[in-house]
């Protein structure tokens, strides 16, 4: 872990502004919900809310947008938000669940005079009389973010008003939708962008070291302190921490981690004594942090702490209208803009069926698998769509080419897979740079830090130093 100036770096001196691409700003009429509640606790009532934004929490507890005083309701009992083909609900892990038609349902599109019910609580959608109109950046990219769908617009439009601030940020999204690079482009953006950054990944880091690596220690604090070590809030003084997988971060460390938020101030390991920090916290999960809360697996006031500003990213399967896009993106990150003709329309069609499990990471690795190894290797993956209604003898064949083990469960099967090619890419990428971490970043496209820490899951220069 080291801090990290901000700025992308071309060589020893140069470096890039951000720039993207200007056009004029788009008026978009949106449709908008309302949301009657009809019973409430077992008791008619009668009330109502607009659905304006794009997310609206439902519970018991007094912060959610929607609030039901119903005992078997849940403190967050559900969420409805906008989608691809309308509005969604989403149980969020409730005890007694959302049921519609008489169906217990964990998540189900909704329209028009749908009737939902929870607890002893019925809520009643209704078309809003009026539509809202929102001013939507008409502009394809946000940095190194590429989209051109509503839902990607409307982030980029949440991500030019979150950079300019200096709020904490909690970034919610599936593996592999770029959460990362949104908390790179943010600190860009913000007036830290020339101090540090510092990234703690809150899942890959010993339970029994966290404390440490975000707080420090002091010599002989605990076996193998040999010497005072500044943690990472420290090392972030005056810049950005962004602390990845934070729904891993373990339950006793959870209160320790809110007084530091609370106060702007830590305590190495060992030390009595408070330092103070000035940092700014850019937090990331693939979780449903409510679903967390409601199970008891992360603190309520932690949560509130660090969704001072939520980004929701969508995954690639609710926005394949980008698929063209990004292919081109991807091509010529890759040197390779030529190499589109190994992407003719029927292939495109299988790509468009495909839900993409791994989202935009999964789609840059299946294109530059293919500019590699040719048609040979072609979109194998994509052949046996999840959305396809059967599979075909010829999509085992091709899962089999790129070494899929349809004995193992899906998961497991695509991990050891992404594992592989990933190790693959960075022995070739290091032998191509001759060992120079940056050299070899900027071939791959890649922010240096996550270079590093890519090389390290993977065994290679392991505990090397940047350069």
């Amino acid at each position: 872990m080291r801090p990290m100036p901000f700025s992308r770096s071309l060589g020893s001196t140069d470096t890039v502004a951000v720039t993207e691409p200007r056009m004029q700003p788009e008026i978009l009429r949106v449709p908008r919900l309302e949301l009657c509640v009809e019973r409430e606790g077992g008791k008619p009532t009668r009330r109502a809310m607009v659905l304006d934004s794009d997310f609206v929490r439902v519970g018991a507890h007094p912060s959610n947008d929607l609030v039901l005083s119903d005992r078997l309701v849940s403190r967050f009992h559900c969420i409805l938000e906008r989608s691809a083909q309308g509005f969604r609900v989403t149980d969020v892990g409730s005890l007694n669940g959302i049921w519609i038609g008489g169906a217990r349902v964990r998540d189900a599109d909704i329209r028009p005079e749908c009737v939902i019910e929870l607890g002893e609580s019925t809520i009643r959608v209704r078309d809003a009389s009026a539509v809202s109109e929102t001013e939507l950046p008409a502009t394809l990219s946000f940095g190194s973010l590429w989209g051109a769908s509503l839902a990607m617009r409307r982030m980029f439009h949440v991500l030019q008003r979150v950079g300019q601030s200096s709020s904490d940020v909690l970034i919610e999204g599936e593996n592999g939708t770029g959460k990362e690079l949104i908390a790179t482009e943010l600190v860009q953006r913000s007036n830290r962008a020339q101090k540090p950054l510092v990234i703690v990944d809150c899942g890959a880091i010993s339970p029994t070291l966290i404390e440490s690596e975000l707080f420090g220690h002091v010599r002989g604090s605990f076996t193998g302190a040999s010497r005072d070590r500044a943690g990472a809030f420290e090392e972030a003084d005056g810049g950005t921490v962004f602390l990845d997988e934070i729904g891993e971060l373990p339950l006793d460390m959870q209160p320790k981690l809110l007084r530091a938020l609370a106060s702007r101030e830590v305590r190495r390991v060992g030390e009595s004594r408070a330092r103070k920090v000035d940092i700014r916290v850019i937090a990331a999960t693939n979780r449903r942090l409510e679903r967390e809360v409601n199970s008891g697996r992360f603190r309520e006031d932690l949560y509130y702490r660090l969704s001072v500003v939520t980004v929701r990213v969508p995954p690639l399967r609710e926005r394949k209208e980008d698929l063209p896009l990004l292919l081109q993106h991807f091509l010529s990150d890759l040197g390779a803009p030529e190499q589109i003709s190994l992407f003719p329309p029927d292939v495109m069609d299988k790509m468009m069926r495909y839900d993409w499990p791994g989202n935009v990471r999964e789609l840059r690795n299946q294109v530059e698998r293919t500019v590699v190894l040719g048609g040979d290797a072609l979109l194998a993956g994509a052949e046996a769509s999840p959305t396809s209604p059967e599979g075909h003898p010829g999509d085992a064949r091709a899962a089999e080419a790129l070494g899929a083990d349809i004995e193992r469960p899906f998961k497991e099967a695509k991990e050891a897979m992404v594992d592989r090619f990933e190790r693959e890419y960075l022995v070739a990428l290091l032998a191509w740079a001759s060992g120079n971490v940056s050299r070899a970043a900027r071939k791959a496209g890649l922010d240096r830090m996550y270079l590093h820490r890519l090389l390290q899951r993977h065994g290679l220069r392991r505990g090397a130093a940047l350069d």
